[in-house]
């Protein structure tokens, strides 16, 4: 049998499974998990720990049909200006519930259109930030950049402010196929705002580029990667894209008989893997690249490598805090997300109180099951030895979940002597192999292609 029909044979071409940025997911989160709840576990967190922030801002000048992410559009900065206020008074009450000696090993503006923000308002934002957590040594500040929506004063700002990571959402150079997803974005533009981050001391470049969209053939995938690859981003996020009509309704503008079938998909996956490899790149994960040099190829290498709601990362930092609508909240005792509509997490900020409206407190079994999904998604391996040393009274479960992997997924896997190995053949099928760890009932929720 061929790879291709091994992966068929096990269903890689019709399974629907979570991306697993978190465990359990977030469609599990529930209302009972409250800003009580959220108040409590913030004044649990020890003095002088290192925390990550993640900042979304849910703004847009246009909307791009292909993003799922929780946006909304605006013509004017009057909302932008507002939310800033917002955000400002939730920082005030962050620090409020904190101890002291808090510091920032990452900070990261995404969105949305982070670079929507006026000059002032990203001073008086990261101003307050690092007032309140100043960034540790080694810490990172990283900000979304959308090409089209950056100028010099605005570039000048974030990194008078501090940053020194950008990360830039290519999606695909095609312009037919940037008109199919709603996001016109030129190279040229693209180079000229990279040489403007680097001309300005910013060495740190993450770019993301997608494979599955509509009128996407090996042939405009390749030319789009090679047109990347002339950027020399040090990190690529290399996303299949989700087509998820029914949560994003702005994705009902793309035409679904136009995106490439499953097998298809694998194959502009494999192509752009392959270019990225031929350059120098070392495969990080399911979807992730980095040049040898970079944080991330690091911590592959050193068993460092995690996995969050931005994807891989190498922040080890036990609490990560997400600011403004919608933004998730990762703690020891579990999730808080905030109000997803921008009113609703504006009322409950201005009314001195957080807006969790749901999460998910951890059992000592989530966090036994979600240590070994990320490991199944950092690593491809589990090493089980290490696992039941951590979670002692886990050993039966543990071995419970890799014999049910290994009965699964056969020749695909190779489990004895305390490690279960998925086979470099394997990995396309990662994310199915990791469900098996999912104790959670998947009923009523939909997720995106496996592939």
């Amino acid at each position: 049998m061929t790879q291709e029909s091994q992966l068929a044979a096990l269903g890689l071409f019709d399974a629907a499974v979570p991306r697993y940025t978190s465990y359990p997911t977030a469609p599990k989160f529930a209302s009972h998990i409250g800003s009580v709840n959220y108040a409590a576990w913030l004044a649990a967190i020890p003095a002088a720990t290192d925390m990550s922030l993640y900042l979304h801002v849910p703004f847009c000048r246009r909307l791009c049909w292909f993003c799922a992410c929780r946006t909304q559009g605006t013509s004017t900065l009057a909302p932008v200006a507002a939310y800033v206020q917002t955000l400002l008074a939730e920082l005030a009450m962050l620090r409020a519930h904190l101890a002291p000696g808090i510091r920032l090993a990452r900070l990261h503006w995404g969105g949305g259109t982070p670079t929507l923000l006026s000059p002032a308002m990203i001073t008086d934002l990261a101003t307050a930030i690092f007032t309140a957590f100043p960034l540790a040594p080694g810490g990172e500040f990283s900000v979304e950049i959308d090409p089209n929506e950056i100028d010099n004063a605005r570039l000048d700002a974030l990194v008078a402010a501090g940053m020194n990571r950008a990360s830039i959402g290519v999606q695909d150079f095609d312009p037919d196929i940037q008109a199919a997803i709603g996001r016109e974005q030129g190279f040229d533009l693209t180079r000229d705002v990279v040489q403007a981050i680097r001309a300005r001391g910013v060495t740190s470049l993450n770019a993301d580029i997608l494979y599955g969209l509509p009128h996407q053939t090996p042939a405009r995938i390749t030319t789009s990667v090679q047109k990347l690859l002339s950027l020399a981003p040090d990190r690529v996020a290399l996303y299949g894209y989700a087509h998820v009509p029914w949560m994003s309704r702005r994705q009902q503008m793309i035409p679904s008989e136009a995106l490439p079938t499953p097998a298809a998909r694998l194959d502009l996956f494999n192509i752009a893997a392959h270019l990225f490899a031929a350059d120098g790149y070392r495969a990080i994960g399911i979807d992730h690249f980095a040049l040898p040099a970079d944080g991330l190829a690091h911590a592959a290498q050193s068993g460092r490598l995690r996995r969050n709601f931005q994807g891989y990362t190498d922040d080890t930092a036990p609490v990560l805090i997400g600011l403004g609508a919608s933004a998730i909240s990762r703690l020891p005792q579990g999730y808080a997300q905030n109000a997803s509509a921008t009113a609703a997490h504006t009322k409950a900020v201005r009314a001195g109180r957080f807006s969790t409206h749901r999460g998910h407190a951890l059992t000592p079994e989530d966090h036994l099951r979600a240590r070994m999904i990320e490991m199944i998604m950092c690593d491809f391996a589990v090493d089980t030895a290490a696992l039941v040393r951590a979670f002692p009274a886990g050993r039966a479960l543990v071995a419970d979940l890799c014999t049910r992997i290994a009965t699964t997924f056969g020749h695909m896997v190779s489990y004895h002597d305390d490690w279960l190995h998925i086979l470099p053949r394997a990995r396309p099928l990662t994310r199915m192999i990791a469900q098996v760890c999912d104790a959670y009932d998947a009923a009523g929720a939909r997720f995106s292609a496996a592939i």
